[in-house]
């Protein structure tokens, strides 16, 4: 298997609780602190939401994909990643995933088909499939 990419990030500190996130690059750099939703101080990203902008942006190219595969041409595309962060009665935390998808152009069922396509060829379905529930929501916009 051919490496198309690696992206290198260190995480110092306390990780989600203060900590700093740094890519070699130096493209990214940001602190990390624990939601106040989770009882921490806020005022900076975390983990969840660096999945899911990971997650929605690679979502977006595999729907592009979907789409050119299929030689629909698209007006719009949009999406919004929930990544929810659980823990289950034995204190075990866990993930899951809701990811609501709005294409222009193009039709209710074309919509839902792209989201279904997209869903098998983005890397990052493919690591959590079996791994976490994901919920696609396509919804066909006017463009």
């Amino acid at each position: 298997m051919a490496v198309t990419y690696t992206g290198v990030v260190t995480v110092t500190g306390e990780g989600r609780n203060g900590g700093r996130a740094e890519a070699v690059d130096g493209l990214l750099e940001t602190s990390l602190a624990i939601p106040k939703e989770f009882g921490g101080a806020g005022g900076a990203t975390n983990p969840e939401q660096l999945l899911a902008a990971g997650w929605g942006a690679c979502f977006l190219g595999a729907v592009r994909r979907a789409a050119a595969e299929r030689k629909v041409t698209l007006a719009s595309t949009a999406i919004t990643v929930e990544i929810t962060l659980t823990h289950g009665d034995d204190g075990e935390f866990g993930l899951s995933a809701v990811l609501d998808l709005a294409l222009g152009g193009v039709d209710q069922d074309t919509a839902t088909e792209l989201g279904a396509a997209a869903h098998q060829i983005c890397p990052y379905s493919k690591a959590t499939r079996g791994n976490i529930p994901v919920v696609i929501n396509a919804t066909s916009v006017a463009a």
